[in-house]
């Protein structure tokens, strides 16, 4: 069977190790120093020191008839993704990967004002960090057109879980906006989205493109509330949009100015997946005794 390489083998990156494991089928992983080499190891994940930053760390990729998770998110400034570009051009001709799949955001979207979506959607991103994942998107399909390696790119709404919860926003008691003008958002558990990478590695057609969602979204601020009532935390205070124009983060606000709503019909029937956690109720009702960070 097809070893396993993961570049940006963090939270999602491990947990789709674990069934390649399970397996006996030996998993590597991308670590930019000692501290984070000696975490997946005790993950069970042979790490291999490479900063994607740096083209001369990035020599001999055990790349040779792997199966290639490209998860590690673009700079967080700029409207390019160098650090893929970087890792793509390492890749020894002679080592062909078997395949590779890469983590996107549904954000190159941009805004389609709450209206239902497809992979046919047009990409016209409005925000710098949505342009930045588009640039590896588009970096990775040429790069697959050169080279015939199949790529599969998964566009992914927001991911939840424990450890993936506003619970700071909900205790410092920070404000959401009138549910009524709150726009769409679409989510995904953790556990969910690995399970669609390693069935994208699996089934996912070469050059496709799926939205990766539970098909149920709902307005951001309905979230927030849902979420403070599961771990019995206060509702949020509500502001108008005036009012949260004011009081909100140009991050927060860039998230306000977009809505959209993910089809995720390619995913559950070409990539065959069943969710275990179908909707944000399902998710919830899973974090009783589940700590949170």
């Amino acid at each position: 069977m097809n070893p396993v390489l993961i570049a940006g083998c963090g939270d999602i990156g491990q947990r789709v190790a674990r069934p390649y494991r399970a397996q006996g089928i030996a998993v590597q992983g991308l670590a930019r120093s000692e501290a984070r080499a000696a975490r997946l190891r005790a993950e069970g994940i042979e790490p291999v020191l490479a900063d994607l930053a740096d083209r001369g760390m990035l020599k001999d990729l055990p790349t040779a008839g792997a199966m290639v998770f490209y998860f590690a998110p673009p700079p967080t400034q700029g409207e390019r993704d160098p650090l893929i570009q970087n890792f793509l051009t390492a890749i020894d001709p002679a080592r062909r990967p078997a395949k590779l799949v890469l983590i996107s955001t549904s954000a190159v979207y941009g805004d389609c004002q709450g209206a239902w979506i497809t992979e046919a959607q047009a990409a016209e991103p409005q925000t710098a960090r949505g342009r930045r994942r588009l640039d590896a998107e588009n970096t990775l399909r040429r790069w697959g057109r050169e080279t015939g390696v199949p790529c599969v790119i998964l566009r992914v709404g927001g991911i939840y879980g424990p450890g993936r919860l506003p619970v700071a926003r909900l205790q410092k008691g920070l404000p959401i906006l009138e549910p009524a003008d709150s726009p769409y958002t679409n989510r995904i558990h953790q556990d969910d989205l690995a399970r669609v990478c390693v069935a994208a590695a699996q089934r996912g057609l070469a050059g496709e493109i799926y939205n990766v969602a539970d098909g149920h979204p709902g307005t951001m601020s309905q979230y927030f509330i849902d979420v403070a009532k599961a771990l019995g935390l206060p509702p949020p205070p509500i502001v108008s949009r005036a009012e949260a124009e004011k009081v909100m983060s140009a991050g927060m606000l860039s998230y306000l100015r977009e809505s959209r709503r993910l089809d995720n019909r390619k995913m559950r029937e070409e990539l065959a997946v069943e969710l275990q956690y179908p909707d944000l109720a399902a998710g919830l009702a899973a974090l009783k005794n589940t700590p949170q960070q």
